[in-house]
């Protein structure tokens, strides 16, 4: 099986599946449909970020049991990062750890199993979760499909992702008054409303000095139409990326509202993505976890993550769902890598959790 799951893994390496690559992210899912002959699917056909949906029904059911969730899609690199090698226990390209190999295992574990199952199981094939997942994963979920729960394979080193933070990127725009910059006292300089509304909001939500779990804001722009440096600047911009926790969903919009107000500024939320919630006590999470302990013979840990994924998407939707993918390291930089026993374990690990899930 791992010689499979190895062959798959480089041949998609291999694809420059890029946001800006559209054919080669077609490409990408035809050699997974080529792997899938035989099953049903239904395909979406988005000129942008195409996806498709495989399940081991004759007809697509109203709500799948369980959907594994898998994106062909990869950040940018270099040429060499498309020639995937082997050196150690280490498959090094692009996109090995986020998420080709993932979806390689997700694969042959749904090819293998799918038709054995007494259940309805799904498997989801996307092409945009990198740049949002807004035209795969939630498309799809707009078009109707359910599920009781969702795996998707996103790095995790064989742990459990139960949780992760919601984003926002809040933009403040402050007006102030113009005036000669030898003469200040005559004008209401925006740029100094700007920096105290950037120093409540770090008394609020101050930078942490270590990785912890909580709202953290990072300061992403600071911006003004001046053009000289002898004009006290009539307005300013202050751009936001915060990250907050799933307890923090409203109390975060309340506290920039009232920023807002304060300092009389205009706030406009250009992004407003939701948090990723699923109970750890939550029936499937308990019995993934029992599969993988059975597996690597240890407890796998019940983590969260800074950054989100298109779980989310399905938390939106009242679906339930964690991220599960092997071990590796340097997602998104030079010398991206996957740990290829881990990749054996997890496939084995998925086996049995859909295995044990039969009635």
């Amino acid at each position: 099986m791992l010689k499979d799951i190895l062959k798959l893994s480089k041949r998609l390496i291999k694809i420059e599946s890029t946001k800006d690559k559209k054919e080669n992210l077609r490409k990408a899912l035809r050699v997974c449909l080529k792997e899938l002959e035989g099953f049903n699917k239904t395909v979406f056909k988005d000129k942008e970020a195409p996806s498709t949906l495989i399940f081991n029904t004759h007809q697509k059911p109203k709500k799948f049991k369980i959907l594994l969730n898998a994106h062909l899609d990869v950040v940018e690199g270099t040429k060499d990062q498309f020639k995937p090698h082997i050196k150690g226990n280490k498959l090094y390209g692009r996109g090995a750890y986020d998420m080709k190999s993932a979806l390689a295992v997700e694969l042959l574990v749904f090819k293998n199993l799918a038709h054995k199952l007494n259940y309805p199981i799904g498997l989801q094939l996307v092409t945009d979760e990198e740049i949002g997942g807004f035209k795969g994963t939630k498309y799809q979920l707009q078009q109707g499909v359910k599920a009781d729960f969702v795996i998707a394979g996103e790095p995790t080193e064989l742990d459990i992702n139960n949780k992760a933070k919601g984003l926002i990127w809040a933009k403040f725009t402050l007006k102030g008054k113009t005036a000669h910059g030898a003469h200040p006292w005559q004008g209401k300089n925006a740029l100094v409303k700007a920096t105290n509304l950037i120093h409540k909001t770090l008394k609020k939500y101050p930078i942490p000095k270590k990785e912890e779990w909580k709202t953290t804001v990072n300061i992403a722009k600071i911006e003004t139409n001046n053009k000289s440096n002898n004009v006290v600047p009539k307005q300013a911009s202050v751009t936001m990326d915060i990250r907050y926790i799933p307890k923090d969903n409203k109390r975060i919009l309340k506290f920039l509202n009232k920023l807002s107000k304060e300092f009389n500024a205009n706030l406009e939320l250009l992004l407003n993505e939701p948090h990723q919630s699923t109970p750890k006590n939550n029936i499937y999470v308990k019995k993934l976890a029992k599969a993988t302990k059975k597996v690597i013979k240890k407890e796998p840990k019940i983590i969260v993550k800074h950054g989100g994924s298109d779980i989310r998407h399905f938390n939106s939707f009242g679906i339930q769902g964690v991220t599960f993918g092997p071990k590796g390291a340097n997602l998104h930089a030079k010398n991206e890598w996957v740990n290829i026993k881990s990749l054996e374990q997890y496939y084995r690990a998925l086996e049995e959790f859909l295995i044990n899930l039969q009635a």
